[in-house]
């Protein structure tokens, strides 16, 4: 049981950031900003679930039932990560790639210390067990100095893919689309540094402040480290409702506000970047489906031209209904990995890629989130993320474009290193 406290925050952009560098004292952090987004479908403005009572930690190997039986025995909040290697416990694949970062396929905890914020209201909800330190945990977070987001070192980034292998991979990949293997496929590669020695709060307040995305993570289990800036939802439950929010289609930001408005437009016209978010917006549709009462699925927004401070994206919105026979967990299962970190048909794509990618996903284009007591739950896609296995000193970005029969392997090319621009800027400085 958790014992809920509530405070009012004058100043909850503050406190955010004296709240996460509180939380620096733990072993396990999920730390979850909207940084202010407007969403019609946002719950929180932020969150921080800090200091496992439990937790699960697995390979794929049953990996979705594992989860089921941990959330449905807990019933409490969860917080954690499914990693793009579930795609093995979901459908018959593998993942041999090279893996520098060493992550499990799934880690979970249920956090002693959790805190809610929406506007000025804070809700503090402790585990019985230590809720006397409520009020001392909170004087100290109030005292606390915000970090100036400083960086120590320069890194030298590599990229493991050149652009001449990368412009033959895509080449290939073109080759299967023609044959009719496959209609689109999200193509990605890693850049990374070996004996890097980073310091993961100040690069995550770096990262976030030049990209200010709707779905940012802060995630630390132990030496592991996520710093994303997500901008995509991959699917949220809300009593019967589900929601997923893909994206496909990139374009750049301008300082000229005539420039920036042209590239929007052209964005929201391009008949490329249409038609790769109305194959994906179509396999979501097929995979919600999979859960959904009959004739609930519903494309509520298609197409529509999102702005970030990076860049501006094209996002369609899909909602159904969940037939009350399946779980929480099935609706992941089921819809899992996102299609627009795939491609379509889904099971071929991933086939495929897997044959040409060089490094392992791992947990980029998973998923981090969280599950309430009853079973609602909310999830991002890990894009636009960097990942630092402190112990390993291995630090690892990956970036992705859509392939599809309207392709040209440069203008590929160049979507990627558009995509890798925050994260290289935030690691080379």
């Amino acid at each position: 049981m958790r014992t809920s406290i509530y405070k009012f925050i004058e100043q909850p952009l503050q406190f955010k950031q004296q709240l996460i560098a509180w939380a620096q004292q733990f072993r396990e952090i999920t730390f979850l900003d909207s940084n202010s987004f407007s969403d019609e479908y946002s719950s929180y403005d932020y969150v921080l679930a800090v200091d496992a009572f439990t937790s699960i930690k697995t390979d794929y190997h049953s990996a979705f039932e594992d989860l089921k039986q941990y959330q449905q025995t807990t019933k409490d909040w969860l917080f954690g990560y499914l990693s793009y290697d579930l795609k093995n416990d979901v459908e018959h694949l593998q993942s041999n790639n090279y893996d520098g970062l060493d992550f499990s396929d799934l880690f979970f905890f249920q956090p002693k210390k959790l805190f809610l914020c929406k506007g000025n209201q804070l809700e503090i909800k402790y585990l019985n067990m230590c809720d006397d330190e409520v009020e001392a945990d909170f004087n100290d977070i109030v005292k606390r100095e915000i970090s100036k987001g400083e960086s120590k070192g320069k890194l030298t980034i590599n990229q493991r893919i050149s652009k001449e292998n990368y412009i033959k991979k895509v080449d290939k990949l073109l080759g299967h689309v023609h044959q009719g293997d496959l209609y689109e496929a999200n193509f990605c590669m890693e850049f990374y540094a070996e004996n890097a020695c980073i310091n993961p709060l100040d690069k995550f307040i770096k990262l976030n402040a030049i990209s200010k995305a709707p779905f940012a993570v802060f995630f630390k289990n132990n030496m592991q480290y996520l710093l994303s800036a997500s901008p995509e939802r991959y699917l949220k439950k809300e009593r019967e409702n589900l929601i997923s929010q893909p994206i496909k289609g990139t374009a750049k930001r301008f300082l000229d506000p005539l420039e920036d408005e042209k590239s929007k437009n052209d964005l929201a016209s391009d008949p490329k970047e249409r038609a790769e978010n109305i194959m994906i917006t179509d396999l979501v549709r097929n995979d919600l489906s999979h859960t959904a009462q009959k004739a609930t699925v519903t494309v509520k927004e298609l197409c529509g031209i999102y702005s970030f401070l990076q860049v501006h994206q094209m996002i369609s919105t899909i909602t159904s209904k969940m037939d009350p026979q399946y779980t929480a967990v099935d609706a992941l299962k089921t819809t899992f990995p996102m299609g627009s970190m795939t491609g379509a048909p889904k099971y071929a794509t991933m086939k495929i890629i897997e044959g040409l990618e060089e490094t392992k996903r791992g947990l980029y284009s998973g998923a981090v989130g969280y599950f309430a007591p009853n079973g609602d739950f909310d999830f991002n896609v890990v894009i636009r993320s960097i990942l630092y296995n402190k112990e390993n000193q291995y630090v690892s970005f990956s970036v992705g474009s859509a392939i599809t029969s309207l392709s040209v392997p440069e203008k590929e090319y160049e979507e990627c290193l558009l995509k890798a621009k925050a994260m290289l800027e935030v690691l080379q400085e």
